[in-house]
């Protein structure tokens, strides 16, 4: 086994540290750092070794290095040896100070390693430092650095040297000038100080205790001269910070008496720093260090500075703390330092500046100098200590402040004062009350700014405080105890309560501990202190709501248990064994009232003191009128007094508490009259006679003709009032019937009760009995009516008891009922009436009778009755007059035929999916009543299943996830019986099934409803008959629109579940039900329908796929976003998006894309009308595949989507819509809606295709040819085949190993009878010859061998894209170009060659594929072919197409390269018949013509034999230069005339042939050229020898050059010519 060694390890990877990636650069650190726990010197050695042999190394590599010997010598330093740490601090100085630049991360890392090694070290660091640190010589600069961070790190260690380094380095602070050096050496002096200081403060542990103070004095002070009046001068904002920082240490070292000397400059110069430096904390920091050294050495002068100091630093407080500021709450603590240090100096004068400051009606102001408040009292107690009434005194204004901010300021100030004392002087009980004001602050009425703080802070602060004063400050107990009692019954302080009683409580158990002396209130001495009564009325009272004031009502009875000796002796056994369970229900959210009742009988009992109750009630009493903002509160102690009053046995004061009651009460108020209702019921339960006299009496007084008398506080009150007095007796006389002893009561119903109550209900005007309008009176009555009806039914003698007034009663009753609207179900008056009803009768029969009278009034109303529901409601009031009149069979009979014919029961829909809960509760409940009746009452003994199953169990089984539990538990009994809808006795499986899914309805877990849910479906599923199973879908899907979302999700998962148990048998309801999901969809815009229908339309498909694609894709086009949904649906589970993927597939390739008609307008030319279908399914598999789900499915089919989107689009290119189609999108355009793109048929294939490369992991594909717009191409009819080129471009980049199957499934494409279709597989194929991927999939002969067939294709664009793609090859696989070259160019030759090819279209790409293939074909393949090439592309030099004539100038350039040889003379023929041509056009009109002159002129010159024109060319036909057209050819023409003066009449005869060129740079070119030519000189000849006679030619030519453009200039030149011969 091959073994490492750990520096082999680290060398590996420190050649890894040149990564450039930062992640990378880490993990090496980690690493280094591992192996350096492991073998710390072996690492350190090989990383010294490393950098010494890499000293070329880049420092960014060297850094990483560097800090990982820092770990490691920091973690190892107790290890190190001295040889290993010798060679470190070597490597760690050299390293820092080998660039005399500054690095920083550099030289800061070789630092650190030295302040790490010395902090073991020191004497050997310092010695390798101190040689790179010279007398007379400016220190490197982390030298300096190194210096500072090392009397840090190593005090003991360090400050030895210090007065050395010193004397040397003080004649330098002269010498430097840079900033940087500047502000280096203050933060060395600054660390200096601060090591020294922390030197001799700890000279015990220090190693040399001899060190003074006064050893570096003077170094100090000559620096400090420096530093403060020359460098603090400077304008660099960087340098002072420095400076500032550097003098708050030093002063603590300064001299004393030069200290004193320098304060009236130094604090004065600190304190102006402020305004120049916008973060203020290092200026603070030093301020309070130069303060601190100014105290120490007892300052005289710091008196003259004060005033400055506290209007400097005050403002500072009182400014808010930014957050967004780092330094900012730091600046404020330093800030607060300094008042610490001038309050223990000078207390005086401070609390002179600082407590007028509290009288300020400014805000920041006032919370700023209470937070100077809270500071100095806090530390400075000694000083304050004389100071604490004054400043007790000056609390008042604050106190009466209604800012936020200053309450809270205030408490925090009070919390202070609290921990030292002040709230024991006079005085201090006002601070205690401001507390406990904060502890029931209200909450803010308004939202608060962003700044501000709200009342509920406020609020925690004070509640805080409150519980921290009372637990933790031992002297605040005899503050404290007893007299927060004081607080606890005002009402104002209802919201502080609940602190209150938890910092009571544990101040009680604390003097419980004292014992019982210290613990027992002494009333006489605590003359302000609530009684006990009144205590114990108000400390249950409050607890009666426990759910208020933060667990109010538990803290209070706490309390209450506490002090159970104060309230009284003998309550202790009783309270501590009833409280504490009372507490466990409170705090267990589960209470009853009656329990505190219950708990204030036993009290009393247990108390049995006549007197004590009687004050008890009365303090009661008193306490009435200030719940009055408190209406539960109020009632409960309405109870409170009846029970207390039951219990007194003085009937006097019962009589006279039961008279001020009613003297006093708010009869306006409901909770009220019920409190002092349900108060005179208690109360009765032992005074019966007393209540019923007192009552008697107050029916008897003279109270409504407002006469003065006894009751003259109602004279003047109004008709409603007395309305409301008049409801409050009745219900009083209700709550008597109630509660008194039912053997006392049932003789006093008729005779008293009944009589008194109709007395106040029956008004009468002139003798008339007038009916009341008044609601309140109304519902009093019958709730009274109610309760003497129960009374009667719950007494053991109600069966001897005749009650003479009960018809008159129940026709009451059914009077009320009957005048209530009929629009709604439950109102408050019909309900309690019906409740009445049932007490009021007692046999069977009635109750049926009321109940079904119920039912047709309530829920079918009389009018709806008989014009909705027809013969079935008369049917069912039918039943119940025969069954009132005894014919019972006929009754049954009618019931039912009712019944079996369902129709109250649908009728019941609405109400059961309503949105209100007792609407379905009792809807549900009359169902199932319904249902059972008739399962009951008609004996059926066989299985008589309902005839409409399945619409009723689609009506209810939604409710199973009911948020209402008690419709969930109605439900399953209820499906039980429509399930089986036979005898009790029978037993099935199935029915066992439902049984056992009980308990699911019971959770109130929704998931576990939902599962339960489909549990029930499933049994549903298997036992419905199948000629019901639709109408129950179809009424189960009524069911998503149901307005309780829970309901509408159980209804969705029924659905799926029936779809899975029997969807194999709808395969022809397939179209009603997926139209049925597309209608809910449209219905209800809910989330969960959306996701609910799409898994119903997936549930479908699973199993009828045919179906459900055929379905959708008859829905409307374009697909709206429902149909979208549900096609998406279709994507959730690959297997089955596969085969809805090839069912789509075939829809689209097995239909023509489109038809060609004539249109009557245009004549003979055709239109092509796209067809339908392959339309839709386009658009279906663009929304599948945009679902993300539909990755897979995709991926596995992806050449054939592929290759189907592909030849889709291009069916769609100049293709209009469906006729059908094209009338909406005239419609939709006339309405001024936008639905091109919906509406666009290339827009749809092409979205599609986006999709399908997308889910098929080709995103890069989509965004290349994206961002170079090729989608938008693609559309297109003109420049479609440019998009399809961009597609194959980045198919070939991105997607390549996708390539093979797709080009074999494009190969028969080639022979498509749709012209767009051979046009867009060519393009395809032409740009994927354009790269190598190709080649090396092996594609490249069979492509080329297509491309070379399509040469005959009809259609020309086919065959240009074929040369297109032939020419390609030689930038993808130019390597095969030299194989098949001869193949290549005879395909090239034939394209020029093609005649079919009005526009030359195929000829420009045959040349410009020619020119690309040139260089990479053989000689000998070219040669043979190299003349008829020549000469075929000579005329479209002067085609009025600029891309011929740049695509044959360029070729002809290129064939130049072939002329060697045997063809030199041929093709040297074919440049001088293009040569005038080619000069010409370099005045052409296009610029891309003119480079392709020069470029071909460039080429021509080595062929002509001609050195110096050659060189002309090379020179001066720069295709980035700009030419001198005339001086150029004047040169041009020299050079021929000289060599070539043959050609000079064919030179003429060429340009003449240009005078009529459409060009007018080339007509005015070509006559130039001429008369360049007759200027130019001739060797060996004279000019009468071409010329004649001088004047004949002259004329001549002028003659010939005069119809011309140009052509005076050439007669002119003539001229000039015929001047030099003679």
């Amino acid at each position: 086994m091959l073994c490492v060694s750990f520096s082999e390890l680290a060398v590996t990877l420190m050649d890894a540290t040149t990564d450039k990636d930062p992640l990378v650069q880490e993990q090496i650190y980690n690493a280094l750092c591992y192996l350096g726990e492991s073998e710390p010197e072996e690492i350190l050695n090989s990383c010294d070794e490393y950098l010494r042999q890499h000293d070329k190394l880049a420092y960014p590599h060297r850094i990483v290095i560097l800090k990982a010997m820092e770990a490691v010598v920091k973690n190892n330093i107790a290890y190190l040896d001295k040889s290993t740490a010798k060679i470190v601090i070597f490597l760690a100085s050299n390293e820092m100070t080998k660039s005399k630049e500054i690095i920083c991360d550099w030289q800061q890392a070789a630092s650190n390693v030295l302040v790490a090694a010395g902090t073991r070290f020191i004497n050997k660091v310092m010695e390798e430092v101190l040689t790179k640190f010279q007398p007379g010589i400016l220190p490197h600069y982390f030298i300096m650095q190194t210096f500072a961070n090392l009397s840090v790190s190593n005090v003991f260690g360090m400050v030895p040297f210090l007065n050395s380094i010193l004397g040397t380095m003080l004649p330098m602070l002269g010498m430097a000038k840079q900033d940087n050096m500047k502000s280096v050496f203050c933060y060395a002096l600054q660390h200096f100080s601060e090591s020294i200081q922390e030197y001799l403060a700890n000279l015990d542990k220090a190693p040399d205790p001899t060190v003074r103070k006064d050893t570096f004095s003077n170094e100090i002070f000559n620096a400090y001269d420096v530093l403060f009046h020359i460098w603090l001068q400077s304008r660099e904002a960087k340098l002072r910070l420095a400076v500032v920082k550097a003098l708050g240490p030093m002063s603590h070292l300064m001299p004393s008496e030069k200290l004193e000397e320098q304060l009236p400059k130094l604090v004065p110069g600190i304190l102006a720093l402020y305004k120049k430096h916008a973060e203020a904390f290092y200026v603070t920091k030093s301020l309070c260090q130069i303060l601190e050294a100014s105290v120490n050495v007892g300052s005289r002068t710091l008196d003259t500075q004060l005033d400055a100091l506290l209007n400097t630093l005050h403002p500072q407080i009182c400014a808010p703390v930014e957050s967004s500021v780092p330094l900012s709450l730091k600046n404020h603590n330093e800030v607060l330092r300094c008042f610490t240090v001038l309050a223990c100096t000078f207390p005086d004068r401070l609390l002179g500046f600082l407590l007028p400051k509290l009288e300020n009606h400014n805000e920041r102001i006032r919370v700023g100098t209470l937070i100077i408040m809270r500071q100095i009292i806090n530390c400075a107690p000694s000083q304050m200590e004389i100071k604490k009434p004054f400043i007790l005194s000056s609390m008042k204004l604050p106190l009466q402040d209604t800012s936020n901010k200053v309450r809270r300021a205030v408490v925090q100030v009070i919390s202070a004062m609290a921990h030292h004392g002040y709230l024991e002087q006079a005085g201090g009980e006002v601070m205690i009350e401001y507390i406990v004001h904060q502890c029931s602050l209200p909450p803010d009425t308004q939202t608060p700014e962003a700044d501000d703080l709200t009342s509920d802070s406020v609020q925690n602060i004070s509640i805080n405080t409150l519980f921290l004063i009372s637990t933790t400050v031992d002297r605040m107990d005899e503050v404290l105890w007893p007299y927060l009692l004081e607080f606890v019954t005002p009402i104002q302080f209802t919201g502080a309560l609940t602190p209150l009683c938890r910092s009571l409580m544990h101040l009680a158990t604390k003097k419980q501990e004292e014992g019982e002396n210290a613990f027992l209130i002494h009333y006489d001495t605590h003359a302000n202190l609530p009684s006990p009564c009144a205590l114990m009325a108000r400390l249950l009272t409050v607890s009666s709501q426990p759910y208020l004031g933060d667990g109010r009502g538990a803290a209070a009875l706490r309390l209450l248990n506490v002090l159970h000796l104060n309230i009284h002796p003998k309550l202790g056994r009783l309270w501590k064994k009833k409280i504490p369970h009372l507490v466990e229900h409170l705090e267990g959210e589960y209470v009853l009232s009656i329990s505190h009742l219950q708990l204030l009988r036993e009290t009393l009992t247990a108390i049995s003191d006549s007197a004590w109750i009687c004050q008890f009630s009365t303090e009661m009493c008193k306490q009435l009128n200030s719940y009055n903002g408190f209406p539960s509160e109020k009632n409960f102690l309405y109870k409170c007094i009846g029970t207390a009053l039951g219990v007194c046995s003085n009937k006097d004061v019962v009589q006279k508490q039961l008279q001020e009651l009613l003297e006093t009460a708010r009869y306006q108020e409901e909770e009220e009259r019920e409190g002092l209702a349900s108060s005179f019921g208690i109360c009765a339960i032992n005074h019966l006679d007393e209540t019923l006299a007192k009552l008697e009496d107050f029916v008897k007084s003279d109270v409504f003709k407002k006469s003065v008398g006894l009751f003259s506080i109602f004279k003047d009150r109004s008709d409603n009032e007395a309305e409301k007095i008049k409801s409050t007796l009745i219900l009083c006389y209700g709550y008597v019937a109630r509660y008194a002893p039912k053997e006392l009561v049932l003789s006093r119903i008729e005779a008293d009760i009944l009589r008194n109550i109709f007395h106040y209900f029956n008004t009468r005007v002139l003798g008339i009995k007038v009916e009341t309008k008044d609601l309140t009176l109304k519902l009093c009555l019958i709730r009274s009516i109610c309760m003497i009806s129960q009374a009667i039914c719950n007494s053991a003698q109600s069966d001897a008891f005749v009650f003479s007034r009960k018809a008159e009663l129940l026709a009451q009753m059914m009077e009320f009922i009957k005048t209530e609207p009929l629009d709604l179900l439950r109102t408050p008056v019909r309900q309690r009436a019906m409740i009445s009803c049932t007490y009021l009768v007692c046999e069977n029969w009635p109750i049926l009778q009321t109940a079904v009278l119920f039912l047709s009034r309530a829920v079918c109303p009389a009018e709806a009755v008989t014009h909705q529901m027809g013969p079935s409601v008369q049917c069912s009031v039918a039943a119940v007059e025969l069954r009132g009149l005894g014919g019972l069979g006929q009754a049954f009979s009618h019931l039912s035929e009712l019944l079996s014919s369902d129709l109250p029961l649908q009728h019941l829909g609405p109400w059961i999916r309503s949105s209100k809960e007792h609407e379905r509760e009792r809807a549900v409940e009359v169902g199932a009543t319904l249902l059972e009746f008739y399962r009951d009452k008609l004996n059926v003994s066989t299985v008589v299943p309902f005839y409409n199953l399945g619409v009723l169990v689609a009506l209810f089984s939604p409710r199973c996830s009911d948020s209402l539990a008690s419709i969930r538990a109605v439900l399953l009994s209820l499906l039980l019986v429509l399930h089986v809808g036979f005898a009790h006795d029978y037993r099935d499986e199935m029915v066992e099934r439902l049984k056992d899914l009980k308990k699911g309805l019971e959770d109130p877990d929704f998931t576990i409803l939902f599962n339960t849910c489909y549990n029930i479906a499933m049994v549903i599923g298997k036992r419905l008959p199948p000629d019901q199973l639709m109408s129950l879908l179809l009424m189960m899907f009524e069911g998503l629109a149901d307005p309780d979302q829970n309901c509408s999700r159980a209804a969705a998962v029924m659905i799926n579940a029936l779809l899975k148990e029997r969807g194999g048998v709808l395969l022809d309801k397939v179209p009603v039900i997926v139209a049925l999901i597309h209608s809910k969809l449209q219905e209800v815009d809910e989330e969960h329908v959306r996701k609910a229908a799409q898994q119903t339309v997936y549930i479908l498909a699973s199993q009828h796929k045919t179906a459900v694609v055929s379905s959708l894709l008859g829905s409307s086009l374009p697909f709206d976003s429902h149909t979208c949904a549900m096609w998406k649906a279709l994507a959730t589970e690959p297997t089955l998006t596969s085969q809805i993927l090839e069912l789509l597939l075939d829809k689209v390739n097995r239909d023509v894309p489109y038809k060609e008609n004539k249109s009557f307008l245009s004549g003979s030319t055709c239109e092509r009308i796209a067809t339908p279908l392959p339309f839709a399914a386009t658009c279906a598999l663009h929304e599948i595949m945009s679902a993300p789900e539909s990755g897979a499915a995709v991926l596995g089919l992806y050449p054939h989507l592929f290759v189907a989107l592909l030849l889709r689009v291009s069916c769609t290119v100049g293709v209009q819509l469906p006729k059908n189609l094209q009338s909406k999108e005239r419609k939709s355009a006339s309405r001024s809606q936008n639905l091109s793109l919906s509406l666009s048929l290339s827009s749809c294939a092409v979205e599609a295709l986006r999709a399908m490369l997308t889910q098929g992991g080709s995103d890069e594909v989509v965004k290349s040819v994206g961002s170079a717009g090729g989608w938008e191409l693609m559309k297109s009819s003109d420049q479609h085949h440019d998009g399809i080129a961009l597609l194959a471009s980045a198919m070939a980049k991105h997607a390549g190993p996708k390539l093979p199957l797709i080009v074999k499934n494009l190969f028969p494409m080639l022979n498509s009878v749709y012209d767009r279709q051979r046009i867009t597989t060519t393009a395809f194929f032409a740009e994927l010859l354009n790269s190598s991927v190709v080649s090396d999939l092996i594609l490249l002969e069979s492509m080329m061998d297509n491309m070379t067939g399509r040469q005959k294709d009809p259609c020309t664009l086919v065959r240009m894209l074929a040369l297109r793609g032939l020419g390609n090859i030689s930038s993808g696989s130019p390597d095969k170009v030299r194989k098949h070259g001869a193949q290549l160019l005879a395909s090239m030759v034939n394209g020029m060659d093609d005649k079919d090819d009005p526009n030359n279209l195929v000829a420009l790409e045959a040349m410009s594929s020619l020119s690309k293939l040139l260089d990479h074909v053989e000689e000998r393949d070219i040669r043979s072919m190299l003349l008829h090439i020549a000469i075929r592309i000579r005329p479209f030099f002067d085609n009025e197409n600029h891309e011929l004539r740049t695509s044959s100038i360029v070729l002809f350039g290129n064939l130049t390269k072939f002329s060697a040889g045997n063809c030199e003379d041929v093709f040297f023929e074919q440049i001088l018949n293009g040569l005038v041509t080619l000069l010409l056009h370099l005045q052409d009109p296009k610029p891309e013509v003119i480079k392709a002159c020069k470029f071909a002129l460039r080429m021509c010159g080595p062929n002509m034999g001609c050195e110096g024109l050659c060189d002309m060319f090379l020179n001066h036909l720069h295709e980035d230069r700009s030419l001198h057209y005339g001086e150029f050819m004047n040169h041009v023409c020299k050079h021929l005339m000289q060599n070539y003066p043959e050609m000079l009449n064919r030179l003429i005869s060429t340009n003449l042939f240009y005078f009529k060129s459409n060009w007018i740079d080339i007509r005015a070119a070509a006559p130039m050229f001429i008369g360049k030519i007759a200027l130019a000189p001739f060797p060996h000849r004279p000019y009468s020898r071409w010329l004649g006679p001088a004047e004949g030619k002259k004329a001549v030519l002028v003659k010939r050059l005069t119809p011309f453009t140009g052509g005076v200039k050439a007669a002119l030149s003539f001229e000039e010519i015929c001047g030099q011969q003679s």
